[in-house]
């Protein structure tokens, strides 16, 4: 029986579809463009099941609704190839099958039953792992790449996945160690190194996470254009927590936007980086709409809360107030018709956010403070890592400082600086706050701060 490079039985003996196959695992641990070689391997092979439920896979991480559409192509050649002799590719075809159908914990379930007969695939955990980052479950991402390190102990990617699920449920020393142990294995290891700026971000190492990621920086070129822009984006927050706003717009210009800009992640980081800019007071000129005039095509996307949320966002300041009520109306329609093991996060939390970030672009700042404030609690539910949740947490903040609720904006405020005492965009906004209380001498302290970080 033939295997790939990981150890795992693949059902081919074809030498060109069993690389494509290696390249397409290495390349999606490793965020690398080669693992797209698995369609056209699908498209030559059609007597592989394997290599076509694993090309239909990857057409769903589009993250768009057309995905299912675009993977029933390999789903049928898969199903014609009869994998029935073949356990994995024939698992991995009913991944296919229930993903396109929505049904999220059965692929959960099929995913975690791959690795329980193949402790190496990897690509299952990376899975996993996606799956449950989307719904919010950080310890089940912990339960999986524990799982797979324990029987990939010389695989870089292992620890990064381990590393990224230790820091998502705040065991920071853990995952530090671990995307340490992926580096010093694989230098180049991108999600380790994304896991370590997660790391250095949340502790206020401003200027170790700067220089780790200015220094790694060059190594991006080879990745696919999430995990570009996605490491950019983090090293655009570093630069932004000490006010240099010449370097955040020319990161955003050169590295965040316009790589692939009709892909959700590329657009998503695009929105969400783009927004913190202009809420640290830096003019943005024309990029919303810009950025705006491809958000168009996502009027009727809910796919996944998180990603609809900022695609709403983004529309409402590109000034596309129809397209954006046409989104929200489609998020209406999804919280009272999605599957049940989503409907309430549409429901109790997607649909309430959406309506606070409307209010927020629309000038009403007292209801974007109220609405937003009283979901924020439960915001885990629509998945997205701590970092890129914080964004709805600053609009939140923003809507209060208009508001002129000085008394929450001191104490959030506040409870941001314990994470980074410097931080510029926290130090600015405490000047007005404790003029407005007036408290002139925490003002002052606040701007020395501001000035001793710049």
């Amino acid at each position: 029986m033939p295997f790939d490079y990981l150890g795992n039985p693949i059902d081919t003996d074809r030498a060109d579809t069993a690389a494509a196959i290696d390249d397409f695992v290495q390349g999606f641990l490793g965020y690398e463009p080669r693992a797209e070689n698995i369609i056209a391997a699908a498209d030559q092979d059609a007597e592989s099941a394997l290599a076509n439920a694993l090309a239909g896979i990857l057409m769903m991480f589009i993250e768009s609704p057309q995905g299912p559409a675009l993977a029933q192509t390999y789903r049928q050649r898969a199903h014609q190839a009869d994998p029935t002799p073949h356990s994995r590719a024939r698992t991995y075809l009913h991944v296919l099958d229930a993903w396109t159908r929505d049904d999220i914990a059965q692929v959960i379930e099929l995913s975690e039953a791959l690795v329980s007969a193949h402790p190496r695939d990897l690509f299952a955990v990376k899975l996993n792992q996606y799956l449950h980052f989307n719904q919010g479950d950080w310890p089940a991402m912990l339960r999986i790449a524990l799982r797979a390190v324990a029987h990939c102990e010389d695989i870089p990617h292992a620890h990064g996945m381990l590393a990224f699920a230790y820091e998502q449920c705040h065991l920071l020393q853990e995952a530090e160690l671990a995307a340490r142990r992926a580096l010093a294995m694989l230098p180049g290891e991108p999600w380790a190194q994304h896991a370590l700026a997660h790391v250095l971000l949340t502790e206020g190492r401003i200027a170790e996470g700067t220089e780790f990621l200015e220094h790694v920086s060059a190594g991006w070129t080879g990745l696919n254009s999430f995990m570009y822009t996605h490491n950019w984006w983090h090293l655009a927050l570093f630069h932004l927590a000490r006010g240099r706003h010449e370097r955040v717009l020319e990161i955003y210009d050169r590295h965040v936007w316009g790589i692939l800009p009709e892909y959700s992640q590329d657009q998503i980081g695009a929105v969400s980086l783009l927004a913190r800019i202009e809420l640290a007071g830096i003019d943005v000129g024309s990029r919303w709409q810009a950025l705006g005039d491809y958000l168009l095509a996502r009027t009727g996307d809910t796919v996944q809360p998180f990603l609809s949320l900022q695609y709403l966002y983004g529309l409402a300041k590109a000034g596309h107030a129809e397209p954006a009520q046409q989104l929200l109306q489609a998020i209406h329609t999804q919280s009272e018709s999605a599957p049940e093991h989503s409907r309430h996060v549409w429901r109790d939390i997607t649909m309430p956010v959406a309506e606070g970030l409307l209010a927020h672009v629309a000038g009403d700042h007292v209801h974007s403070a109220r609405v937003l404030g009283n979901v924020m609690p439960a915001l885990n539910g629509i998945g997205g890592s701590h970092a890129q949740r914080d964004l709805f947490a600053l609009i939140e903040l923003d809507a209060r400082l208009n508001a002129r609720d000085w008394l929450a904006a001191q104490q959030m405020l506040e409870l941001r600086r314990r994470y980074d005492p410097w931080d510029v965009p926290t130090n600015t906004a405490l000047v007005n706050v404790y003029h407005a209380l007036g408290l002139p001498g925490e003002a002052q302290r606040a701007a020395l701060r501001i000035e001793q970080a710049l």
